[in-house]
């Protein structure tokens, strides 16, 4: 058999064009204040639903005493999308530098808050 014979075409296999990343228009791009994701990760209950190149197991910590700001960046002057009332459980999915990054839940509201403002659920 030639190597030419060998090769598989990719149209004939199986599951060609019904698996869940099919290539089939623009993408949809969910709201990322509601929404776990971002375009390097997202929260590993959107595995199999959205594509990126990481999935991350959420790290609950609790919100200290005196609440946190949700905001929509990791930025002092970013906009503020809700306040964390102390003791409210947060989904670490990323911590750079004193920011962390994530959700009160699977379905949001997804934001930064200040690392220092967190502490771990024992």
């Amino acid at each position: 058999m030639s190597r030419a014979e060998n090769t598989t075409d990719a149209s004939q296999a199986p599951n060609h064009g019904q698996g869940p990343y099919v290539l089939s228009g623009p993408s949809v791009r969910p709201d990322p204040r509601k929404v776990p994701i971002r375009g390097d990760l997202a929260h590993i209950g959107l595995a199999g639903k959205y594509f990126v190149p990481h999935y991350a197991v959420p790290q609950p910590r609790t919100v200290m005493p005196g609440g946190a700001p949700l905001l929509a960046q990791p930025s002092e002057d970013a906009e503020e999308l809700c306040i964390l009332m102390e003791g409210d459980s947060f989904e670490v999915l990323d911590v750079t530098g004193k920011w962390a990054w994530g959700c009160l839940s699977l379905d949001g509201p997804v934001g930064y808050l200040r690392a220092d403002r967190l502490e771990t659920i024992e």
